[in-house]
């Protein structure tokens, strides 16, 4: 992939290496894309004035929202116009912050501001509620690609925290740490800067890490190695891992992916940007998706932007959107800021045209009329072994229960990446990770491994191996539910009571913020309060049915609401059966 001009100038100098890299094309059989109208005011029906932007740049880079649009902000606005989140780390307020004892950040209002709120642009979640003083970190890990050395630091970090330490698997393909007090933070972003990682910009109103696929470069049947992309679009993001403030006020997080597969492994339907591959007069480039999102009010699908890029101009025109966004969205009610309220708003031509008119030359070309995805592709199983394109050479893909490892287990995966591998590691969408570059020879040795035989298993059950789960109550302030030990606790009991034919993606939230994506999972669970038979306020679960991914994706509709979680055994085992195919099992007289 060669390096246009226009891409350079939006990127630090130690970016423009990697965008050398070169990406193979392969073939795949075209398809028409899918073109869906936004319903909403023509151009000439939306006024000058709304399109008139709403923030300023200030001093440090930083960008602040103009005086006149002060009004009826949402508190996490009101919080970003005291002070600027990004400067505790670009101006080295973190330093000062974390010799504080807890109990005098709390006594003032903009310290506790700062620990509640603003350390998340640094990828700090403080748990107030469940863990006081203590915090989740979030890092950036573009296309899930990791080492075995900073696993080894991730592992150190959260051994030393004990029975409170442990890490997790993201639905954004990535690490989250937990544990963290924040007087060590300050070595902590030390450390992971010495191993190339970086926690910035993971939270809040910002863009969340690079999604591509998983097995980006050893895949036999991909179509374009993502990683490249993941990683320019992280470079400049986090402007090199130093903090980007020109795109550190966005209205509220937003999501992008790369996809490389006809798998759709990214999800992209999901993604408020999504670059879908597609050839355009010979040249190889993406077209791309907008808008996709999943709140708690509100959940819809990606739409085409009408628009493509060659493959060397995918900043310019994520920049482009990104300040579309910034300049022009609400910042009022909350459920109501993600950017297809803004493409509702202005309808898909005049948001298309406010991206246009901030590219580098004021040009943004129409979409190929085919992209390169195969709409019929069986969506392919990525747990267990499979060759690579590398010849002599196997990926195995290993399932983690929703998510959740211990420091022993993560000190593990480090030696088996460098004993089997070659240090490297691939975490995925689903929580689950891949271990690459396997000499075939090597294979009966590595799926001998005790981690792999007690834990990790490359074969999990059908219903285990679609399981993902939120953080839950057990960390989460916002969780109404328990959800990991549940998920795991409810699928075992239900694989007690029917034998399925095939996968069934099961997902687990904790609240309707929908971390665990329910809306994409053949069956979500939502956590929500209800009484049961005898009156009394218990955990329960909205239940979501039809999800899915891929080609035909599709988002969940209600299935049934308010359901208490000690009576969802019966109810998913009898949807098993009615929807999936399940047979019930005979039990044994004695069976429990």
């Amino acid at each position: 992939m060669a390096s246009s001009a226009s891409l350079q100038r939006f990127l630090p100098p130690s970016a423009h290496a990697a965008s050398s890299t070169s990406s193979r094309r392969r073939p795949g059989r075209a398809r028409a894309a899918v073109s869906v109208p936004s319903p909403a005011p023509a151009a000439g029906e939306v006024p000058a004035e709304r399109l008139e932007p709403r923030v300023e740049q200030r001093e440090g880079g930083y960008w602040v929202l103009k005086e006149k649009y002060r009004t009826g902000l949402n508190p996490q606005e009101k919080v970003k116009l005291e002070k600027e989140p990004m400067g505790l780390f670009m101006e080295g307020g973190i330093k000062d912050l974390a010799k504080i004892p807890m109990e005098e950040i709390d006594a003032a209002k903009l310290t506790k501001d700062d620990v509640d709120v603003r350390l998340k642009w640094l990828g700090l979640f403080h748990r107030r509620k469940h863990q006081y003083g203590r915090f989740m970190m979030r890092l950036k890990l573009p296309n899930g690609v990791t080492t075995s050395e900073q696993t080894r630091y991730l592992a150190s970090v959260i051994e030393a925290y004990g029975a409170d330490g442990c890490a997790d698997v993201t639905t954004r393909q990535n690490w989250q740490i937990r544990g963290v007090t924040l007087p060590d933070v300050p070595a902590i972003l030390d450390g992971l800067r010495a191993v190339g990682l970086t926690s910035l910009q993971s939270g809040m109103d910002n863009v969340r890490n690079p999604v591509g696929n998983p097995l980006a470069g050893i895949d036999p049947d991909e179509i374009v190695d993502t990683r490249p992309y993941t990683n320019l679009l992280s470079s400049y993001i986090t402007n090199n891992s130093q903090g980007n403030p020109t795109i550190t006020n966005l209205p509220r997080k937003w999501n992008v992916c790369v996809i490389g597969t006809h798998d759709l492994y990214e999800h992209p339907h999901i993604n408020d940007l999504a670059y879908m591959p597609a050839a355009k007069d010979g040249k190889f480039g993406f077209n791309l998706l907008v808008g996709g999102f999943i709140s708690p009010k509100r959940w819809g699908e990606a739409l085409p932007l009408d628009a493509w890029v060659p493959g060397d101009d995918i900043i310019p025109v994520c920049k482009a959107i990104l300040e579309a966004y910034r300049d022009l969205g609400n910042r009022g009610n909350r459920q109501k800021t993600r950017m297809m309220w803004l493409i509702d708003e202005l309808g898909m031509e005049v948001f298309r045209s406010e991206v246009e008119k901030r590219m580098p030359n004021g040009v943004l070309e129409r979409a190929a009329p085919e992209d390169l995805i195969d709409k019929k592709w069986e969506r392919r199983d990525y747990l267990g072994v499979h060759p690579q394109k590398q010849e002599g050479l196997s990926y195995v893909g290993l399932h983690v229960p929703v998510g959740r490892l211990q420091a022993a287990d993560m000190f593990e995966l480090a030696r088996l990446a460098d004993e089997y591998g070659t240090g490297e590691l691939r975490l995925t969408v689903e929580q689950n990770i891949v271990l690459p570059n396997v000499r075939n020879e090597r294979i009966d040795a590595l799926l001998a491994e005790p981690l792999l035989r007690e834990r990790l298993s490359p074969q999990p059950s059908l219903l285990l191996k679609g399981l993902v789960a939120c953080t839950g109550n057990q960390f989460c302030g916002q969780a109404i539910i328990e959800t990991k030990a549940r998920a795991l606790q409810v699928t075992r009991e239900v694989e007690k009571r029917v034998t399925v034919p095939r996968p069934v993606r099961m997902h687990w939230t904790g609240c309707p913020n929908s971390c665990g994506q329910v809306q994409v999972a053949d069956i979500g669970f939502m956590g929500c309060l209800t009484k049961d038979s005898d009156g009394n306020i218990c955990e329960a679960a909205d239940i979501f049915v039809g999800g899915r991914v891929g080609s035909d994706s599709h988002l969940a509709d209600v299935y049934k609401k308010a359901v208490p979680c000690k009576d969802l055994v019966p109810v998913v085992a009898d949807l098993l059966v009615e929807r999936f195919g399940a047979v019930p099992r005979e039990r044994e007289e004695d069976e429990e």
